[in-house]
This record gives C-alpha cells, structure tokens and sequence, in this order.
C-alpha cells in the first residue's frame, strides 16, 4: 500500500537499491565456496610446494652458499652429470684406477699342458717395467663375466670350410656364454669389418650372426682386430669386473688392411683383452698367416690353435673354453711409475717346477 502511494521517480530507486544488492550477494558466493566446500580438492593438487625445491636442487638457481633443506645431503649433480659426459672422451688407457694399480689376466700350465688351478698369492711375483712390484689383490677367476668377441674371416680364402668353422663357434658360443652373465659379439670381416650381432648374452641371437655370414672378398685382419678393440671392447660400457676375450678365425694372411699388426697388437694390450687365434690353413704346413696369428696370441697373452683337420676346430674353442674358466687375476701397483704413455713390460713367475704363465707382455701408462 505505501510502494503504491509513493512517487513513480521513488519506486524507481528502490527498486534499483533492492537489484544492486541481490547482485552484490551472488557475487560473494564464489568466494565462500571456495573457503567451504573447495578445502579438500586444493590440498589433494598442491602443485604449489613443488616448485621451491625444483628451483632449490638446481645450484644455478640459488641465491645463497648453503645448502637448501630438501638438498641436503644429495650428491651435487652437474659434476656427476659432467663426468658422464666425459667418460667417452677419456684417453684410451690400461691404467684405470688413481692409486696406478694395473690388472693382469693370466694362465699357468705345468710342463703337460695342464692347467693349474689351486695356486696362492704366495706362489707368484710380479715384475713390471724389470722391477718387482707391489701386489694389491689376487684372485682365482673361474667365474668372472665375460666379454668375448669372436672375429670371422669371411674372405675368400676360408670359403673350403667355412660353413663347419660357424657350426664349431656356434657351439662354443652356445657352451660358454651364460645368460645374465656374459655377453659377446659377432664380426666377420674381409675387406672391412661388421657386426653382425651386438654384445648380447643371448646365444641364438648370436648364431643367426654367425650363419649370416657370407665368404667372399679379401682380407683386413689388422683392422677387424684394431676395430673390435677400440670400437667395440673399449667404448662398451662396464658396470662391473669382466675378463675380455677374443677369438680370431682366420688364415693369417691380411693383404687389405689400413693398420699395421703392430698396431693391432697394441690396441688389443689397451683393451686389455687376450687373443685366441685359430687358425684356418688346411695346407697342413704352418705358413706365414701362421706366424703372424702366433705373434698376435703370444703378445695377448692367448693361445694360437692350428687345426688341420675340420675336427680340430671344435677341439680348439672346447680348450678357449676351458681356459677362460681356468685362469688368475692380480692388481698390482708399479715401482716408479710414470704417466708418461711409455710401454711397460710385464712378467708373472711361478717359482713351480716346470710351470709356465702366459699373460700379455706389458701395458701403455697413461699420458697426461
């Protein structure tokens, strides 16, 4: 009755006051509802606590010298990250350790040929560079992992037997690589070397590399050699102690090859691996290919087989494989070294009667 009375001009504004104010009261809703009813799903989300420690665990970042609460006590990791980066690019050394200890692989046989397998510390001395050296370990490595690389030639000259050669190093693949264990690789080389399988410990991976190859062409034996030593051996990451092998079917006769066999021979003595050398002459004469698969093996520390006959194949990777399982490992540190990149000779004697050691004949210091 009073709203009715009243001016037109009046009502006007009273009605205006009542709509400014209803909508003052929606606009406030929002915001209660959000210190209400929206408490549990903002805690839930919490992306705001993540960002200080990002900003904290990057040192770039800080702003003082002392370490943030949620770092402490963390490794710093650009140093970490910058020595990952770096490992590839270190100098090729045999020398791996800052205390210069030097680690040899080694073998010891009585006057038969048979292997000897329960000798102590005590029974060896170590001469290295001609003077007698500290030891630091001594091991019976019977069950160290190993890494074997097994080079074929596939040149011409192999082609009369080459298939049966494949089938005996796909059984000694199959007799001595251990899965979880071991790894090994296939190259097979004539004019240039290539992988045909990868390190892998599985052993029907490596036989479809091993049938895969095909003779034909000629022969770069030093540069397979020198290859799977740098290429393959020394950039292949370690994350533990392994014994690293090998295994060289070929006739001996490299006419194709851009390195040396010197330089072969050195680079195998920096990847610190032995080489087994079988031969493939079926001439039943040793001849000069020979003589060079010999120098290779005895500078390694390895064996060098002849087996005339197809037979003798299979014989020669069962006594590879027996040996790897029947050898002797010391870490020793040098008297007066020097990292001066010099070549340092090594000799192991076992005073036994009648006792040979084979182990490679010495090692390149690292230069700084």
């Amino acid at each position: 009755m009073n709203l009715i009375l009243m001016k037109p001009r009046t009502v006007f504004y009273c009605l205006l006051v009542v709509v400014w104010s209803a909508m003052l009261v929606e606009a406030s809703l929002p915001a209660a509802a959000q210190e209400t009813g929206s408490a549990p799903k903002t805690a839930a989300q919490a992306p705001a606590p993540a960002q200080p420690v990002n900003q904290a665990a990057s040192p770039s970042q800080q702003t003082s010298s002392q370490p943030s609460p949620q770092t402490s006590g963390q490794p710093s990791a650009p140093p970490n990250a910058g020595n990952a980066e770096a490992q590839p690019e270190e100098p090729i050394s045999t020398i791996r350790t800052t205390t210069n200890e030097v680690r040899v692989v080694f073998t010891v046989t009585d006057k038969h040929g048979h292997y000897i397998k329960d000798l102590k510390q005590g029974d060896f001395k170590v001469v290295d560079d001609k003077k007698p050296a500290e030891l630091r370990s001594f091991h019976s490595e019977t069950d160290l992992p190993l890494e074997v690389g097994l080079l074929i030639d596939a040149s011409n000259s192999v082609r009369d037997r080459f298939k049966f050669e494949q089938e005996a190093a796909i059984e000694f693949l199959n007799g001595t690589i251990r899965r979880g264990y071991d790894e090994a690789f296939i190259v097979g080389f004539d004019v240039t070397p290539e992988v045909v399988q990868d390190f892998t410990d599985n052993t029907e991976s490596l036989s479809i590399g091993v049938r895969s190859l095909r003779a034909g062409g000629g022969t770069a034996m030093y540069d397979a050699l020198y290859f799977a030593c740098r290429d393959k051996l020394l950039k292949h990451e370690q994350t533990r102690q392994v014994r690293r092998a090998i295994i060289l079917l070929s006739d001996g006769e490299d006419n194709q090859s851009h390195v040396t066999r010197e330089e072969a021979i050195e680079m195998a003595e920096r990847a610190e691996t032995i080489v087994y050398t079988i031969s493939t002459n079926i001439s039943g004469m040793k001849g000069a290919g020979d003589k060079t698969l010999e120098r290779i093996a005895d500078a390694t520390g390895g064996r060098a087989f002849f087996p005339f006959q197809m037979r003798e194949v299979s014989d020669a990777f069962s006594s590879i494989q027996e040996e790897l399982r029947s050898q002797y490992a010391v870490a020793y540190k040098p008297e007066n070294f020097m990292a001066d990149g010099r070549y340092r000779t090594i000799e192991i004697q076992a005073p036994g009667k009648g006792f040979k050691v084979r182990t490679r004949k010495g090692y390149y210091a690292p230069k700084q």
